[in-house]
């Protein structure tokens, strides 16, 4: 009977030791997980964010890699609300449409790139990605637009290397704090109730290609909203003076 017992507590103490090793492995592979996903998707170490939050102001920015029919209505609104605004534009669409890109500077929006193509710069080789930053900066001096200095990677996923690559090119990669996901055209009070989240230094991302087929309708809401509220509208450099971009540990 003794022998039956030690058996007996022998195999309890397999059981918890197997139960204690599939816990740790079970909590190693959630946490492996959540890491990864945030190494593709979250906001990077050292780009920009965020601007100062002691002064009452946001900065709207614009995505366009393609179509030119959405922009001028969305230009037209920003223009009625005299609002500024810094648009992000691939320079293979910038190369198509030169008089756009015009018509975008002479109101006095300012102007970012999101490389030549509009391809994720994690699915690429460092040398591609380069490559890539380079020919658009190219483009863009081609076009009389010498001072480019900002850069949002295509779909904002980027990683601490291809950050290091745009800081030695002399480029500063901006992301965004508040995301209207405007180009899903999830219903105009679904955009407006987004980007009415914003407070003092966000840098809310819009999209002026023609897929975004409900954002000008929805800025006819969020411009005047922040005005009453006593906001102004201001660029990326404008909102970055002064400002330490937020950090977030990339490996």
């Amino acid at each position: 009977m003794g022998h039956f017992y030690v058996f007996e507590f022998k195999r309890k103490q397999r059981r918890r030791f197997l139960f204690a090793l599939l816990l740790i492995i079970l909590l190693g592979a959630i946490i492996g997980y959540f890491s990864t996903t945030y190494k593709k998707s979250s906001a990077e170490e050292t780009a920009l964010m965020k601007g100062n939050e002691k002064e009452k102001q946001i900065a709207l920015t614009f995505n366009i890699s393609w179509g030119d029919d959405k922009v001028y209505g969305i230009l037209e609104t920003l223009k009625k609300h005299n609002a500024r605004a810094t648009f992000f534009v691939s320079g293979e669409w910038a190369e198509r449409h030169p008089h756009i890109i015009e018509a975008i500077t002479e109101d006095g929006h300012e102007l970012g790139m999101l490389g030549y193509r509009y391809k994720n710069y994690l699915e690429q080789d460092i040398e591609q990605v380069r490559k890539d930053m380079i020919y658009a900066r190219n483009v863009f001096s081609k076009l009389g637009y010498n001072d480019i200095r900002y850069i949002r990677p295509p779909s904002g996923l980027f990683n601490k290397e291809i950050i290091e690559l745009a800081e030695r090119i002399g480029l500063d990669v901006i992301h965004w704090s508040i995301n209207t996901n405007d180009w899903k055209n999830p219903g105009v009070e679904a955009i407006v109730k987004e980007a009415k989240k914003a407070s003092n230094g966000d840098i809310i991302l819009f999209h002026a290609s023609d897929s975004a087929k409900q954002t000008k309708n929805a800025l006819e809401a969020v411009l005047p909203h922040y005005k009453e509220k006593g906001f102004s509208f201001a660029t990326v450099s404008q909102i970055k003076d002064g400002v330490m971009a937020e950090e977030k540990i990339i490996e």
